[in-house]
């Protein structure tokens, strides 16, 4: 025997506003199966009726409110009545989700990018970071907050999605939880990648991102000068373990690579080419690509230092990222480096200064970072002002007899 379906309205007290109005709350009850929903309305409380769950009356506020609400209970009925044709049991939960147009045929984000998180957890170890799937959770959990609370949905259909909902899920962000633009732009970059995957498999034709434009973090110079370079490398140091952290943060500007890769060093992974120098040849955790670096005297010193001391046939003693930049901001201090330093500056620094800077070609660049395509390159590439001023000098001195500026003087 089917259980009877109920539906009944209150009043959400606690979120009154200036004008005595409160939200209007609907709740579904099929035998002890509870749901509750927004009406997306408000109403008067001194005119409410708890009882028949109406406003009392027949002023204009109250006759439009229970029309509404009339509406929204023969809706109710409606879907509830189509699902008990369909199903043996219904709930109450099936109810609020077909009256609110989440039919359980159609593809929904949060069950799709649940899905996705899913998948991408079996990757993890293989050619995926543990880090990037605790993002993707991350995001998925704001995504789901924000709609319990603004929305009042556990869910929502691919072909509701508007401009406005992501609009909205960008002021929740920005203006109530007060989030930094880059932790912004990583949470929406993960919700753009939902909804282009769901694009690529026919979900939806059109793209709810159309015309969004997040606002961008101000730009940061993230590698080091010569000068502020030279500071880490001479500057006395206060402890064995930041002395152990400045090496192993060298070793990254001289080589580029990243923290992942490098406490992924064995011997294997250094060969000796045909003229005797001596390279790093290994393949990125994060992307799979391969990489080949020849080695500086740096980093051949770095290596030389800390033979034998690590565990595991691994060529560095690392400690864990976090260890490493908590101790990197100290150093910073101690040189009197007013700027966030963190490890991945190394491999910044590697692209910048130590490579670009010194003519080294960006193609070649890309090769020794291991970057699929220039396009990543280019995000580390920047050119240092020392570089600049070199090359203009070497300009002036080119050219400072091929021009004459007539009407002057010699």
């Amino acid at each position: 025997m089917k259980a009877d379906l109920k539906v009944h309205f209150y009043l959400r007290r606690t979120d009154e506003k200036k004008n005595g109005e409160c939200p209007v709350i609907g709740k579904i009850t099929i035998g002890k199966d509870v749901a509750q929903f927004s009406a997306k309305i408000t109403a008067k409380a001194s005119l409410w009726d708890i009882v028949s769950g109406r406003v009392k009356g027949k002023s204009k506020h109250a006759s439009e409110v229970n029309a509404t609400l009339d509406k929204i209970h023969v809706t109710i009925n409606t879907s509830c009545r189509k699902l008990q044709e369909q199903k043996t049991i219904v709930t109450a939960s099936d109810v609020k989700n077909a009256f609110q147009g989440i039919a359980s045929e159609q593809e929904t984000l949060i069950r799709y990018f649940e899905r996705h998180n899913e998948d991408f957890k079996k990757r993890v170890g293989v050619n995926r970071e543990p880090s990037t799937y605790q993002y993707y959770e991350i995001s998925l959990k704001h995504l789901k907050r924000f709609m319990s609370l603004k929305c009042k949905l556990s869910d929502i259909p691919f072909t509701q999605l508007d401009f406005s909902f992501i609009e909205t899920f960008d002021f929740y962000l920005r203006v109530e939880l007060k989030r930094k633009p880059n932790t912004i732009l990583g949470i929406m970059r993960h919700l753009r990648k939902m909804i282009k995957l769901a694009i690529g498999e026919g979900i939806i034709t059109r793209d709810p991102f159309s015309g969004y434009s997040p606002e961008r973090p101000k730009a940061e110079q993230k590698y080091l000068t010569r000068g502020e370079l030279h500071k880490i490398i001479t500057t006395p140091l206060d402890h064995p373990c930041r002395y152990l952290t400045r090496d192993m943060f060298l070793f990254s500007v001289f080589t580029g690579l990243a923290y992942r890769d490098i406490c992924n060093l064995t011997a294997k992974n250094i060969v000796k080419s045909s003229d005797g120098v001596l390279w790093i040849e290994t393949t990125r955790q994060k992307t799979g690509t391969p990489c080949e670096i020849p080695l500086m005297e740096i980093p051949l010193q770095i290596l030389e230092k800390y033979k034998g001391l690590a565990p595991d046939d691994k060529l560095l003693p690392m400690l864990s990222c976090g260890r490493l930049n908590k101790n990197l901001k100290v150093i910073a201090k101690l040189c009197g480096l007013k700027r966030k330093l963190i490890f991945h500056v190394g491999r910044h620094t590697y692209a910048s200064e130590i490579c670009l800077s010194q003519g080294v070609p960006i193609e070649t660049v890309s090769r020794m970072l291991g970057h699929r395509d220039l396009r990543s390159t280019q995000i580390y590439a920047k050119i240092s002002n020392d570089k600049i001023s070199e090359d203009t000098d070497r300009l002036e001195e080119r050219i400072k007899d091929k021009f004459q500026l007539a009407g002057i003087e010699q």
